[in-house]
């Protein structure tokens, strides 16, 4: 038992270790040791005190390792707070995971540039890490490196830390390439209501890929010789599953059209990997994709995700809330140009620079300035639509902006079954919402915020809306277990102070 609590250890300090870009000699040459007790260490081989752990955990300035329980993460928020000056927008959290799982397709080296540091991230990392691929980060920890083995090892699989995230539904479409038959652990993420995985296998069955699900683990077999005779048609119009269509076309040897495809920011960021890759990839930014696959990728490859569109959004919110004068830099404006429209309809007084082009070459960039602005409640619904229309995740945003506008504004949240009750949450600061049904929610405006103590909603979008409405907020508010944040956004509560917010991170003692 001693062993293997070890063992356990170990592979918390080595995660821990990787995660913050350092060798073994690094954290050797930090803790006062060698590079040989390091090793050992991580491999479970040595006896470890607590006062070595605590050392370490502050050395690597890691949640994870720590001496006793650290406890969730709270944020506590002091409110009223004007934001000035200028701040980026960070590199597209889902566009990151989906390169992720697409670096699977790779038997050469993948360097991605700007990985957005977050929980999603490092769950997938934790993954890949425990099947077999060795990851670092490069750079000062800015870009991470990739580099697979020739085989991977399915049965050493970090479940727990696949569980954590829906991502690994992604890992469907690359795996299907490499081995006859492998398990794959129930997806997780965001409670959002059920969603379940047939679409994605409407679409992969056509590679041959068939799945039977036993006791939290989907059991895959792959028919060999299988391939689509015809165009796949995906019967929902869903980000995640035409990016598994697109990784399991990308080696299918032959010619595969998609129709019905997302041509949302992140599966245009994946197609221009695939084309990296060597993978040619007609339609792109339409519902058809065209996809030449190659048998065998073999490549070193180095390539830039573009901007979060959902991050942009929320650091507009954070400014129209807060009635502040922001400039938010590097929007990749052809995804939030609907976003926009509505904006200048409801009185959104801002300006935004001429278009230039992200580090992948391909997405359009502005620097958008935003100004206190006397809204009024948009005359027509708030709904998501595929893109081009307005984004899905950007919806829950318009709760927060409709809040402090004046009049009725009714928003139609109709894809996901719960998220829509989680903006309800905001009553709790002086909001004044009612809930119609589990999709739909009238917002009245405008509000007098005022602070409170809460949990935060167990969905992403829902989770920083609560976020920033106590940043508008007169008084001291507690927001508290804020991994859900976490999981998408890299040090939020640091860049949002960095522009003039009141933010203490603490936990619990």
């Amino acid at each position: 038992m001693a062993d293997d609590y070890l063992v356990r250890i170990g592979k918390l300090i080595r995660d821990a270790r990787q995660h913050r870009g350092w060798t073994q000699s690094q954290l050797a040459d930090a803790l006062g040791t060698s590079q040989s007790a390091v090793n050992r260490i991580e491999r479970g081989n040595q006896n470890i005190s607590l006062e070595m752990i605590a050392r370490i955990g502050e050395a690597l300035d890691s949640e994870i390792v720590s001496l006793g329980y650290a406890g969730p993460m709270h944020l506590r928020v002091v409110g009223r707070r004007r934001l000035s000056g200028a701040i980026d927008v960070k590199t597209s959290k889902n566009a990151c995971v989906a390169l992720l799982c697409a670096s699977l397709l790779n038997k050469g080296r993948t360097v991605l540039r700007r990985v957005a540091r977050i929980e999603e991230v490092y769950r997938l990392l934790e993954v890949l890490n425990s099947i077999g691929v060795r990851s670092r980060w490069i750079n000062d920890g800015v870009d991470l490196e990739l580099v697979p083995p020739a085989k991977l090892d399915m049965d050493a699989m970090d479940a727990d830390a696949a569980r954590r995230t829906r991502s690994i539904i992604m890992f469907l479409g690359p795996l299907l390439h490499r081995m006859d038959r492998f398990r794959l652990p129930y997806a997780g993420g965001c409670d959002l209501g059920t969603r379940t995985i047939e679409p994605h296998m409407i679409a992969l069955r056509r590679f041959g890929l068939d799945i039977t699900a036993t006791e939290g683990i989907y059991h895959a077999e792959v028919e060999a010789g299988v391939s689509p005779e015809r165009p796949i048609v995906l019967t929902e119009r869903g980000d995640t599953v035409t990016e598994n269509a697109l990784l399991a076309a990308a080696r299918h040897d032959g010619v595969t059209v998609i129709r019905n495809a997302s041509s949302n920011y992140m599966v245009q960021d994946l197609c221009f990997f695939l084309e990296a890759l060597g993978v040619q990839v007609e339609g792109i930014g339409t519902t058809t994709l065209t996809v030449h696959g190659v048998p065998n990728i073999d490549v070193d490859v180095d390539y830039s995700p573009s901007e979060d569109p959902v991050e942009a959004m929320s650091l507009l919110a954070a400014a129209v809330v807060t009635e502040s004068e922001l400039t938010i830099r590097r929007v990749p404006i052809e995804f939030m140009e609907i976003e926009l429209a509505v904006l200048e309809e409801m009185g959104l007084d801002h300006d935004r620079s001429t278009e230039y082009t992200a580090d992948n070459g391909r997405t359009r960039l502005v620097d958008l300035t935003v100004r206190p602005s006397k809204l009024e409640a948009p005359i027509d619904k708030i709904h998501p639509m595929p893109f081009p229309g307005l984004n899905i995740d950007n919806v829950p945003f318009f709760a927060a902006i409709a809040a402090v506008a004046q009049g009725q504004t009714l928003i139609h949240d109709w894809v996901y079954d719960n998220r829509a009750i989680y903006l309800t949450d905001l009553n709790r600061l002086g909001g004044r919402l009612q809930l119609l049904d589990p999709h739909r929610v009238l917002v009245e405006g405008p509000t007098r915020w005022r602070a409170a103590e809460m949990m935060c909603p167990p969905a992403l979008r829902p989770a920083v809306v609560v976020l920033l409405a106590m940043m508008a907020a007169e008084g001291t508010s507690v927001l508290r277990n804020v991994y859900v944040i976490n999981r998408g956004y890299e040090e939020l509560a640091e860049r949002l102070n960095s522009v003039g917010a009141q933010i203490e991170i603490f936990r619990d003692i």
